[in-house]
């Protein structure tokens, strides 16, 4: 899924302009994005045709925070070059495990000693409802 030039002309007007020393054309950072959209790899994983995936991804979240990667793809979708509808993506995920201070548990307090030994260890039962009769 990636656009041609004369298809990018189409949505140019939507892209911002290019200033300065710029290593990567817009054609190619959109063309990424749809790469990462299509195959749903990691930055990391974008083929190095790409360039670097650090400065794509960068582009990337400007564009989406200023609004420009939802007018280009409404434009995409209305000159019917892709057919796609991103609602939600998740890119990565990290479960970490977070210590019990962390979580707001209650602070160690002091140990008051119990009046008999048994009450302070594990309880040496289990409470288990049973029905009586059967229905």
């Amino acid at each position: 899924m990636e656009i041609t030039q004369a298809q990018f002309e189409q949505i140019k007007h939507c892209l911002p302009t290019q200033r300065g020393n710029v290593s990567l054309s817009n054609l190619t950072v959109l063309n990424a994005v749809l790469y990462v959209a299509e195959h749903g790899c990691k930055w990391r994983g974008l083929p190095k045709r790409f360039g670097n995936w650090h400065t794509i991804y960068t582009r990337m979240n400007r564009w989406s925070k200023a609004g420009v990667l939802d007018r280009v793809f409404e434009q995409l979708q209305r000159a019917q070059v892709v057919r796609i509808k991103i609602e939600a993506v998740s890119l990565d995920s990290t479960s970490i495990e977070v210590h019990p201070d962390g979580t707001g548990a209650l602070k160690g307090t002091a140990h008051k000693p119990s009046a008999s030994p048994e009450a302070v260890g594990t309880p040496r039962f289990i409470w288990l409802p049973r029905m009586l009769e059967r229905p």
